[in-house]
């Protein structure tokens, strides 16, 4: 007796299903997107059809087609399907389903066995797997939608071919509504149904991608139409306020603020806009937008406009006492801001260097002159000798060395001419030019 039971490789349509299950492709031709993993002559296509199938990894957004490809590979190379869901099973049904592999490949029979959300399980769990990989009792094809090089363990990664799916675009999504529309047998096909081409395209950029979405909406559409015909006021109650891909937690996440860092640094303003406003729309946490382009205006902005940090500051307050939506007003103010300013990293450069020379050269001592003297022996040791104060100089400049002996005349900060860090640049040749010529040397 068999401790699961496979999926059968093809199963009647049942109408109760959502047609999001129902139009799941039955061949290579009915699948649609990925051209660039499944188009003619690539690497997975000629793979499945000379059936020479390997362990994989499938990594995309929701709805792209990760459990149909799986599906569909089991059924062209007539393995045995067995799905398993990383949401609801432990280590005991991992080996029990394993164990159960291992003893109908002896049979002389394949077990493609695909895991999805792979990403949720723990790294024992995913150890379970690899001596069963290894010795080729199971096929396995993991789906996931977390970056599999942080999720899923090296020693699998190492075992198994990465694949990286793709959003589906807005065209391939009309195209599998018209399918969908036409077939009779697993579609809506017969009904007399008549959307048009504006509407399709409604739940196409709607779906965002997401090839599952757009089959709900189609459906639920469906059910409201009069004489085959959907209101324009009936599909936008449907559709209603689409939520946008986004996990505070995931990669996406810190692939929205990356592209939002870098057209600031870019000086492009309105893709700072629209990344800005992906973020707001998807509900990210308006402090740490705040924060992060604090970060913009002191690592890209920098002394090229001092204003920059006071802007920012500024729109951080502000966010913390308007909220939202008020405050989201500021924050794309500040965007626009830091993506016009003129840009520097001097001042960060400057930093970096001063640590990487402290940590790498030897810790000389304070030299005498620049230390306090608050206690009589101190000053009989020499602290505090030979020091001039600024201040009783004329022009408050003095030619007194502040560096360690062995760094002296060492230069870290180096000013771009952009901005007003331009002028900086300028007073700091006069200040350089004037404690040379008092110290009786020439640049």
């Amino acid at each position: 007796m068999s401790l699961f039971e496979p999926v059968p490789l093809a199963a009647a349509p049942d109408p109760t299903r959502p047609l999001a299950d129902r139009m799941r492709p039955v061949t290579l031709d009915e699948y649609i997107g990925q051209e660039h993993m499944l188009g003619p002559g690539k690497p997975l296509r000629q793979q499945i059809e000379r059936d020479q199938l390997s362990s994989m990894i499938l990594w995309g957004p929701p709805g792209v087609g990760k459990t149909s490809l799986a599906r569909l590979i089991a059924r062209l190379t007539r393995c045995d399907f067995v799905p398993f869901s990383a949401v609801t099973s432990g280590i005991k049904e991992v080996k029990a389903v394993l164990s159960e592999a291992e003893r109908t490949r002896r049979l002389g029979r394949r077990t493609l066995l695909f895991i999805d959300e792979i990403h949720r399980f723990n790294k024992s769990q995913q150890d379970a797997f690899l001596p069963y990989v290894e010795h080729g009792d199971v096929i396995l094809i993991g789906a996931t939608t977390e970056n599999p090089s942080f999720e899923v363990i090296s020693a699998l990664l190492s075992r198994s071919k990465v694949h990286t799916l793709h959003p589906l675009s807005a065209e391939e999504i009309v195209t599998l509504l018209e399918r969908a529309l036409k077939e009779e047998e697993r579609g809506l096909g017969g009904r007399g149904l008549a959307f048009t081409t504006g509407q399709l395209q409604q739940i196409a950029i709607y779906a965002n991608g997401d090839a599952r979405i757009a089959y709900t909406a189609l459906e639920l559409a469906a059910g409201t139409a009069v004489n085959g015909a959907v209101s324009a006021e009936s599909l936008e109650d449907i559709l209603g306020r689409r939520m946008l891909l986004y996990d505070k937690s995931g990669e996406e996440h810190f692939n929205l603020i990356s592209a939002l860092h870098k057209s600031v640094r870019s000086s492009d303003p309105d893709a700072a806009l629209y990344w800005l406003a992906r973020m707001l729309e998807s509900g990210e946490d308006r402090l740490y937008i705040a924060r992060r382009l604090i970060r913009m205006a002191i690592e890209d902005i920098g002394l090229a406009d001092p204003r920059a940090m006071e802007q920012a500051i500024a729109a951080m307050q502000t966010v913390h006492f308007l909220g939202t939506p008020e405050g989201d007003q500021a924050l794309a103010q500040l965007a626009i801001y830091l993506a016009i300013a003129p840009k520097s990293d001097a001042a960060c450069s400057a930093l970096g260097l001063a640590s990487e020379t402290a940590k790498q050269a030897l810790a000389e001592p304070v030299p005498l002159h620049l230390r306090n003297a608050p206690t009589g022996l101190m000053k009989q040791i020499g602290y505090g000798k030979g020091y001039q104060h600024a201040h009783q100089f004329e022009a408050a400049m003095t030619e007194m060395e502040c560096l360690p002996p062995s760094l002296a005349g060492t230069r870290f900060y180096l000013p771009t001419d952009r901005g007003f860090e331009k002028r900086l640049g300028e007073r700091l040749d006069e200040i350089r030019k004037w404690k040379n010529e008092q110290r009786g040397k020439v640049e």
